[in-house]
């Protein structure tokens, strides 16, 4: 008997209703009428939750297209840009500006922790020409966030510095006031925190950012922001064949987030996140990231003795329909890691922590209820 899998993955999440209907309305001309009204209402509503006065832009690819869309448009080939690698996705970070000859001072960061404003303060006064701070916000391969990114932007931007923030697993999941901390260029997706499918990438563009867009010219076709903000402001259009119904896709999740409230959307996940971490460490399953940065939107446990993550994603997908994520390199079969994005809700979490434990016992390593634990702080959801 087929029964529909709980997707608990660190993107893509699971989708409303409301949002597949969405999905399914007539095709449309991009070049009509009809568009237009789509196209620049959805970019005031991902402004609202990038939480910016700044120009937002749609970009059709995932998440990594926004990452390109900086690198290939910020910085000139030989310029510095310091950049904190905590995990895997610091690595792609990294990988993509270099691609584009921008020469990457890194700072390398234990998996399991997370950068701190000394340590990017130090690599700006060893480097103190360098053009930008590149920073991912929640680290998903690690369950890590930055705590200090607003106090790195603030002293990034006093010095004459720009911030790019990869926020592709935490925008809506945490707090990030883009105008408040001064990010210049701030990345998100649409398959997180949204919950809408995956395939568009947001990003916003701070007035700073754009003189240095402006000075260095982008070196990507496809990602070229002046040619996106010359169509928007000419044509309210985009300027390639973007993806229509990911477009209605997306217009109805933002609008499910902003009906709920949208700082009532980012508590949810904190709430929900307690709840995770609180279950988990009463079955006595140790965590990878360190308590001071333990991310509220991934949720990245050890695997006890041995057992490989493999064996344990692998029981659960098929046997009890909940997917999970293992981790990266390294890390592949010693974690195993939980999306806590988007429409999180009691009946979700109370399945995936009870289907852990039953399928712990079955591998052989029976652990402690955590359902106990998590009960009493679900109850202050709504």
């Amino acid at each position: 008997m087929e029964i529909p899998q709980l997707i608990m993955l660190p993107g893509p999440t699971n989708v409303h209703p409301r949002v597949y209907a969405a999905m399914c309305k007539p095709m449309i001309d991009h070049r009509s009428k009809e568009f237009r009204v789509l196209y620049m209402r959805l970019l005031e509503s991902v402004k609202k939750v990038f939480q910016t006065e700044n120009d937002v832009f749609i970009l059709t690819s995932s998440g990594t297209g926004g990452v390109e869309c900086a690198a290939s448009n910020l910085l000139l080939p030989g310029e510095k840009i310091i950049l904190p690698v905590a995990g895997n996705f610091g690595e792609r970070f990294a990988e993509s500006f270099s691609n584009y000859g921008i020469k990457v001072i890194r700072i390398n960061i234990e998996p399991g922790k997370s950068p701190k404003l000394e340590q990017i303060e130090a690599a700006i006064r060893n480097n103190p020409d360098a053009k930008a701070v590149a920073i991912i916000y929640n680290e998903t391969s690690t369950g890590t966030t930055v705590r200090d990114l607003s106090k790195i932007c603030k002293m990034a931007k006093d010095l004459g510095m720009i911030t790019i923030v990869d926020a592709i697993s935490i925008l809506g999941g945490d707090d990030l006031p883009v105008d408040e901390w001064e990010v210049d260029f701030c990345i998100a997706a649409s398959q997180k925190c949204l919950a809408a499918p995956p395939g568009l990438a947001l990003v916003s563009v701070s007035r700073d950012a754009w003189k240095l867009i402006e000075r260095a010219k982008p070196r990507s076709d496809y990602f070229d922001l002046i040619k996106y903000r010359k169509y928007r402001d000419e044509q309210k259009e985009t300027p390639f064949t973007p993806a229509i119904n990911l477009f209605y896709a997306l217009d109805e999740a933002i609008n499910i987030v902003l009906e709920y409230g949208f700082d009532k959307w980012i508590e949810r996940h904190k709430i929900t996140s307690k709840a995770y971490y609180s279950a988990i460490f009463a079955m006595g399953l140790p965590f990878l990231a360190e308590e001071w940065c333990r991310s509220n939107t991934v949720i990245a446990v050890k695997m006890p003795n041995g057992i490989p993550a493999k064996l344990l994603r692998e029981l659960l997908a098929e046997k009890y329909r909940v997917v999970v994520a293992g981790g990266f390199g390294g890390l592949r079969n010693s974690i195993f890691r939980i999306g806590n994005m988007g429409l999180i809700n009691p009946r979700d979490i109370l399945t995936t922590l009870s289907s852990i434990e039953s399928a712990f016992f079955e591998l052989g390593y029976p652990i402690k209820s955590g359902i106990e634990a998590a009960i009493p702080i679900l109850k202050n959801l709504d």
